[in-house]
């Protein structure tokens, strides 16, 4: 039997739970750990088709509130 780890899922798990802990003074090393997770889990599910989804997504709701600010 092979185990797999899909890396990105990992990550996503690791962040929910660094992003869940009580609210509290954080250390600078807690919160830089926390920036270079949440860059290398974006950086693992950009080319997914989930990734591309999200930043369409995004990208129409850029452009929905732009055009609802312009006269």
């Amino acid at each position: 039997m092979k185990l797999t780890i899909n890396m990105a899922v990992l990550l996503a798990v690791v962040l929910v739970l660094l992003i869940r802990r009580k609210v509290q003074a954080r250390s600078r090393a807690d919160q830089t750990m926390t920036l270079a997770v949440a860059v290398i889990f974006g950086v693992l599910i950009a080319p997914t088709d989930l990734g591309q989804g999200i930043l369409d997504t995004t990208g129409d709701l850029a452009r929905t509130i732009s055009d609802a600010g312009a006269p």
